[in-house]
């Protein structure tokens, strides 16, 4: 859809809503915008009045461990929850309709596709091994997609071995195309379904193009295999988020480890495109290129997160960059054209592995900045937790016992020796990822301090009866914690959890608090020691950003200057999700999260969603000085009709911009001039509509922002 047919229709739309479509900011991606950016420029919740916010409903949606972070587009909100595909009025929580499908769909969430002006817009979603595609506005199966609405995704990722495939995070949708990542099997055998990155015709269901995430015979990249190994290889998928740059057409990818994920004696090379982040051609597939952050993974660690799109400042000139979290909490910072580390990566040697047969990297890559997030290592004279003495005891015993050891983070699991290295296979990081506010430049991000414990025992590989090597811990099974697994305390001396912002034109830390408390230790005096916490983080234009994520129910609020807690509710559950915020047709500003528990540091099990707002009496109004406060989405941002045209805008640099990426008839800067906005709020205006596949080129875009706050601003510039 282009501007001029954006603004056309909604100009229509806006003779009946414009009073409340005008005051509208959505939420329409998992991270809110392409660019996996989770900033709202929402101010109506500010520090001042944070502390007021209150429950202003639930909903019950019958299934436990949810992740879901709900999306809000045009005044309706979409959730999953199990096999369910629900919407509700977001202002009261009501159910509007509800799809239950035939198999477990997306659990993180949806995609929406706004459609075209002759095809209504629809949602996309995993449903078992299918792509399974709504009509948005009745939440039926669209029948001209795929087969009756369904899509087999196993087309074209099966070779010799069959496995399973699913999308348990939603696809992300450029233009007209939908790209999907997938779960395809991890930790052990080693053989199964490919996990290629796709594009498929969100119109058709016709699958467009594939990237070989492991390569294929003549492919650049084989030769990091050894021999065949890279035949029917299971693993090396991306079951995080995309992110895309919407105006360059660049799809970036984080992908996992291989299979088996601890041991690769019959995988024997560097194995890309495993755990690397890797920038296609969003129409094509085409890589244009890639970094890989660990080289021959023995650990699981994943790249887990969606790539941030950030701009940094440095040398005088401004950088287009993308940020990525690792579950070692290394964070690397690249420019996201050529993939050129802005900060410096090196490799540094590591520790080798005495695993028979295995043939582990000499060196791992390591960012110079920002230093690493969390605790990499363990020195046991002084790192041990000491709080209190039963459970100083119990670690030290532990460690005794199982005759432990370490080398540092990547410390290679030996056989006749239990390691810990640190993070551990859940991180550190995790799929929380990155927020980020462009204003202050600020990446913010939480993280926990856990080890994992591990050997490697003898054992037979139940696809090909050969020899190879399983890893298990002391309790059982190939994923141990350092931790005492009845409490679910850390063996390590705190912070358990923390929440950091990083100043990304220097790479340095701008602030560091602990996230989360320990309700036994919290009663015997110790309140700083963080927590626990899988789930991640969202920042807004009023100086904020909200977290839940810990294991102790809670959901919080942070000065996002600098990282004051505000204000903190307990839930039913612990939310091991993204929350989201939106200001609804009722021009209250609305932060939603979802309180399912569950995940993989064993929360007791939730069903809720919760939407918190501030009374109205403690509301600071939506656009000091103007009015409404703008809406970011393209279909509200300028809905109220105006005999305005491109003749009546004032002389200035950026106006024909402004002409022509509004067309012939202007119907959108006119009526905004009575709502006067500053420039980030046209800067998220414009943003929107670009992401929603309006034209133009950045420097149009910035023209365009520049005459509209220059002429039709107001004060917070």
């Amino acid at each position: 859809m282009t501007i001029k047919q954006a603004l056309t229709s909604v100009a229509v739309a806006g003779v009946l809503f414009a009073p409340v479509a005008a005051q509208q900011v959505d939420w329409a991606s998992h991270d809110r915008t392409l660019a996996g950016d989770r900033f709202s420029p929402a101010t109506q919740i500010t520090p001042a009045n944070v502390g007021s916010l209150q429950a202003a409903w639930t909903f019950d949606t019958g299934v436990t461990g949810l992740q879901v972070t709900p999306l809000v587009v045009n005044g309706v909100m979409y959730i999953t929850s199990g096999k369910d595909v629900t919407t509700l009025e977001p202002e009261t929580g009501k159910v509007i309709w509800k799809f239950t499908a035939p198999a477990t769909v997306s659990r993180r969430g949806v995609a929406y596709w706004p459609g075209t002006p002759t095809m209504a817009p629809r949602l996309f979603m995993g449903a078992g091994e299918t792509m399974l595609a709504l009509d948005a506005r009745t939440g039926q199966p669209v029948t001209s997609f795929g087969t009756a609405g369904y899509v087999d995704l196993k087309q074209g990722i099966l070779g010799d071995v069959d496995g399973r495939i699913s999308l348990v995070s939603q696809p992300i949708v450029y233009k007209n195309i939908i790209i999907t990542g997938g779960n395809n099997g991890e930790q052990f055998p080693s053989l199964g379904l490919y996990g290629d990155i796709r594009g498929w015709d969100a119109v058709s269901g016709k699958l467009l193009w594939s990237f070989h995430t492991v390569p294929r015979a003549g492919e650049p990249g084989v030769d990091t295999w050894d021999g065949d190994s890279w035949k029917n290889r299971s693993g090396v998928n991306m079951w995080a988020f995309f992110t895309v740059d919407a105006e360059r057409g660049i799809v970036y990818a984080p992908l996992t480890s291989p299979t088996a994920d601890y041991y690769g004696g019959d995988r024997k090379g560097d194995n890309l495109y495993g755990n690397s982040i890797v920038a296609l051609d969003a129409t094509t597939g085409k890589l244009k290129w890639h970094r890989q952050l660990v080289h021959h993974d023995l650990w699981d660690f994943d790249l887990p997160a969606a790539p941030t799109l950030i701009d940094v400042k440095r040398g005088g000139r401004t950088i287009p960059a993308v940020a990525v979290m690792t579950k070692m909490t290394f964070v690397f910072i690249f420019d996201r054209v050529t993939g050129a580390p802005i900060f410096g990566i090196e490799e540094r040697p590591v520790p080798r592995s005495t695993v028979p047969g295995e043939a582990s990297s000499p060196t791992q890559p390591y960012p110079v900045k920002p230093a690493p997030l969390g605790r990499i290592t363990f020195d046991p004279e002084k790192d041990f937790y000491n709080l209190t003495p039963e459970h100083a005891a119990f670690c030290k015993e532990l460690w005794k016992k199982n005759d432990l050891y370490t080398e540092g983070t990547f410390t290679p699991p030996s056989v006749d020796r239990f390691m810990v290295t640190f993070p551990s296979t859940i991180g550190g990081g995790n799929w929380n990822g990155f927020s980020y506010d462009p204003v202050q430049g600020l990446l913010f991000t939480n993280y926990m301090n856990l080890g994992q414990v591990g050997r490697m025992q003898p054992a037979k590989d139940p696809q090909t009866g050969r020899d190879t090597y399983r890893r298990n811990s002391p309790w059982g099974g190939p994923v141990g914690r350092f931790w005492d697994p009845e409490t679910q305390v850390p063996c390590n001396a705190p912070p358990f959890g923390e929440l950091v912002a990083i100043n990304v034109n220097t790479g340095d830390i701008a602030w560091r608090v602990p996230l989360g408390i320990v309700e036994s230790l919290k009663a015997k005096g110790f309140a700083e020691t963080g927590n626990l916490n899988i789930g991640g983080s969202i920042a807004t234009a009023g100086g904020l950003v909200f977290v839940g994520a810990t294991i102790d129910h809670r959901f919080r609020a942070f000065d996002s200057h600098n990282g004051k807690l505000l204000w903190e509710v307990e839930l039913e559950a612990s939310a091991h999700s993204i929350p989201m915020t939106f200001v609804g047709k009722d021009g209250r500003q609305y932060v939603v999260i979802a309180a399912g528990g569950g995940s993989y540091v064993n929360s007791p099990p939730g069903t809720k969603i919760t939407a918190f707002a501030v009374p109205a009496a403690a509301a600071t109004p939506l656009a000091a000085n103007s009015g409404a406060r703008p809406s970011t989405s393209a279909s509200a941002a300028l809905s109220t009709p105006s005999s305005s045209t491109p003749d009546t805008l004032p002389e200035g640099d950026g106006r024909g911009a402004v002409v022509t990426m509004c067309g012939d008839t202007c119907h959108g800067v006119g009526p905004s001039v009575a709502r006067r906005h500053n420039r980030i709020e046209w800067q998220a205006i414009v943003d929107d509509m670009r992401d929603k596949g309006a034209p133009g080129s950045d420097a149009d875009a910035k023209l365009v922002v520049a005459y509209l706050a220059k002429f039709y601003g107001r004060a917070s510039q």
